[in-house]
């Protein structure tokens, strides 16, 4: 008995097939069985809370850590008052050194972006 075989198809667009049949298993495979988190530690959650994006400039740093001590010198000045003597001592004595802080970052400020016309020492 003679069996008709059809030609085989010609090797590019096989391929061309096979490559589109291998893209589209690849995205339902994706899509219904995700990749394992251990996988790709790239795209592990951080355990911390708040970062700070790495893209930051120093100066734009410096501006809120001054920012942020001088929020907290203000609530420690307020704290102070409403404290009894033995904690008031050390209420201050945290002010004083966020007041310290502040002197330093304010330094660093003006050394990384020097104010036009103020004078660098």
């Amino acid at each position: 008995m003679y069996k008709v075989t059809p030609n085989p198809p010609h090797a590019s667009s096989a391929s061309s097939q096979n490559a589109k049949l291998q893209a589209a298993a690849q995205r339902a495979i994706h899509h219904y069985l995700p990749p394992d988190e251990d996988a790709s530690p790239l795209h592990q959650p951080t355990t911390n809370l708040f970062t700070v994006t790495p893209n930051i400039d120093t100066e734009t740093l410096l501006a809120n850590a001054a920012e942020n001590l001088a929020s907290a010198s203000q609530m420690a000045a307020t704290l102070a008052f409403d404290v009894e003597e033995p904690h008031r001592a050390i209420v201050l004595g945290i002010q004083q050194l966020i007041e310290l802080s502040e002197l330093l970052v304010d330094r660093a400020q003006d050394q990384v972006a020097p104010a036009s016309g103020k004078p660098t020492a």
